[in-house]
């Protein structure tokens, strides 16, 4: 019956880091109301605050709230769930389109624990509730972005078949017109076109003076890029959401085109709405060259967003953000904020291709944005209504000179601060949105179950586990003991530990706890079982105490073993609500091996392991 001093303390330090760690869950959050401006560059000012204390005055007489300014936000703390939905409308009409409002829940653990990074336990939407975006797809663009990289990709072809023709563009109803020189340059347009671009229906016209193509999109065609652009949307918002650090996250398809986002247990909703809503990517192109017709004739001013100037690009797009395979941020030599962009094989090979030819003109970055803006309009019964309406803003973020032909990796720079640059480094990282999309419904999603049913189940799980404790301490009295204190401590470890990792704990995940409680107890009944059996072949006590632990711990640790082999198959295969279940189980099941075998035996050696003539042990 020895017990080495180190196994004590280590036992002390894990029970000692596991209440510190499992405390804050003790402390619930406020309702609250989030408010910051949409640029990332701009922090809150004195502005901002005062526009949001003259709007709460308003209804100041009915109102108990409390105002805090953090680094990127105003958070106005409330006392309920009425209140905070109360102020989050009332800010939202107030506030006006340069700033975001968005539900919260505000964190009260006291600072000495903040200090220790001990945060509370995430609960997921069907707990706590979480944060609900449904937001639609603009297929219309889906469609005309790939007409245009499908007319590039045509261009480029027939540069290289040597193939002359007038214009090519894609027309209003969406169609490719192809205008050739000559009859000869038409047939051979027309073959490449039959055999290479099985996904059109064909339009010709041959005429004297006009030879043309008209390149029309069957219905399976448009179905399948519809289809793969809301697929690389859900791939990009997944990514994104995985960059915001959310576990557990919803990310799926609605109907048509709607994509339903649930971020359960989320802090920060306002940087999950900028990061979410944008449509953000870049496009190289070209400075317009006024001896050339081709950028005489298709040429843009643009915005540069330093410095306030324009600059003229042309309209053809080398590439753009879905071809950048990696985004960094970092800092140049001279210390300011820069993106270090990688390109994939197919758009490093376009950029050289498109940039060795052009040494000494200068090459631009578009940051191209897609917004959304609220109108309050007047609808048929005369109430004033929401609406939302998108907009696009496109502003130069680099023009430099071309020195050499770029390469697959190079940098851009002017991007702003380092917030802008890591926002657009991630954006970047993430991937590009196939096409624009837009906030339908934003909500804060409370318990699935009900208030009523919450509570019911938490009173039902106390109940079982007061049921347990009593059963255990009446058939084993001493070494009930040890098992019911190994039980509390198993479970005081498995919240510190989700806690410490920033798991989300969802209904799924408190059936693992539930399980893990079933399988701790058994793994004791196990042990103590075993006890008995030795104290009725005649040993004594302290043989029977070692030997049951000994012989136990074989089989019980065969049994967590291919357990914890199938949490880590399940976790690893599945998704959502399969992975909370997971992640308990397999939390779970280490602590329970270390509080019912090594902290039960740790309760009895201190119990018996002094006594020198030992004849009886309490175990029923």
């Amino acid at each position: 019956m020895q017990f080495s001093i180190w196994k004590y303390l280590l036992l002390l330090v894990l029970l000692t880091t596991g209440i510190l760690y499992a405390l804050p869950n003790i402390y619930p959050s406020d309702p609250a109301v989030q408010v910051s401006y949409i640029s990332s560059s701009q922090s809150p000012d004195d502005i901002l605050v005062k526009r949001v204390r003259s709007s709460l005055s308003k209804i100041s007489d009915k109102l108990s709230e409390s105002i805090e300014v953090r680094d990127k936000f105003i958070l106005v703390r409330v006392a309920s769930s009425e209140e905070q939905l109360e102020v989050r409308s009332l800010l939202f009409s107030d506030l006006g389109d340069d700033s975001i409002v968005a539900l919260n829940l505000a964190p009260t653990t006291p600072d000495w624990l903040v200090k220790l990074n001990a945060n509370p336990m995430k609960l997921g939407l069907d707990l706590r509730g979480g944060v609900h975006f449904l937001m639609e797809v603009d297929t219309e663009t889906a469609l005309i972005n790939r007409q245009n990289g499908i007319l590039q990709d045509i261009k480029r072809v027939l540069k290289g078949k040597k193939i002359r023709y007038q214009s090519a563009y894609v027309d209003q109803n969406q169609s490719i017109i192809i205008n050739l020189k000559n009859k000869d340059n038409f047939l051979s347009a027309l073959e490449i076109i039959e055999k290479d671009y099985l996904q059109f229906k064909l339009i010709d016209t041959e005429e004297t003076d006009a030879l043309s193509l008209t390149l029309v999109l069957s219905e399976v065609a448009l179905e399948e890029i519809i289809s793969e652009a809301i697929s690389q949307n859900l791939t990009t918002l997944r990514n994104r959401v995985n960059e915001l650090g959310v576990s557990e996250p919803v990310v799926q398809k609605q109907g048509k085109n709607r994509i339903v986002v649930q971020l359960p247990g989320i802090q920060d909703t306002v940087e999950a709405k900028k990061i979410l809503g944008k449509t953000a990517t870049l496009e190289f192109r070209l400075e317009a060259n006024y001896d050339t017709p081709r950028s005489r004739k298709t040429t843009f001013s643009f915005k540069e967003s330093s410095g306030g100037g324009t600059a003229d690009l042309e309209n053809q797009i080398i590439l753009s953000g879905n071809q950048v395979a990696s985004a960094q941020s970092g800092f140049d030599e001279n210390g300011f904020p820069q993106v270090n962009i990688s390109l994939d094989g197919q758009g490093g090979a376009r950029m050289h291709r498109a940039t060795r030819n052009e040494i000494g003109r200068r090459l631009g970055v578009l940051f191209v944005e897609q917004k959304t803006r609220t109108k309050y309009v007047e609808d048929n019964s005369g109430e004033i209504i929401p609406v939302q309406e998108s907009y696009e803003i496109k502003e130069i973020i680099s023009l430099a000179t071309i020195r050499a032909a770029l390469p697959s990796n190079f940098r851009i720079t002017g991007v702003g601060n380092t917030g802008e640059a890591s926002e657009l480094a991630l954006l970047l990282r993430a991937g590009a949105l196939a096409a624009p999309m837009r906030f339908v419904e934003e909500r804060t999603v409370g318990p699935s179950l009900g208030a009523e049913n919450i509570k019911a189940g938490v009173m039902s799980m106390q109940l079982g586990l007061m049921m347990v404790l009593l059963f255990i301490l009446f058939y084993y009295r001493v070494f009930g003991i040890a098992a019911s204190l190994a039980l509390i401590a198993n479970i005081i470890l498995l919240v510190a530990a989700m806690s410490i990792i920033g798991a989300t704990l969802t209904l799924p995940g408190i059936a693992g706890i539930v399980l893990t409680v079933g399988m701790a107890v058994d793994a004791n009944v196990l042990i103590f079982s075993r006890i008995r059996e030795e104290l009725k072949l005649g040993k004594e006590p302290f043989d029977a105490i070692v030997a049951g632990y000994d012989r136990a711990f074989v089989t019980i640790w065969d049994a967590n073993v291919t357990t914890l082999l199938v949490a880590i198959i399940l976790h690893s295969l599945g998704t959502g609500p399969i992975k909370g279940f997971a992640i308990t189980l397999s939390i779970g099941i280490v602590t329970s091996m270390i509080t019912s075998i090594l902290g039960t035996r740790a309760f009895i050696t201190l119990v018996y392991g002094k006594r020198i003539n030992l004849n009886r042990i309490s175990i029923g």
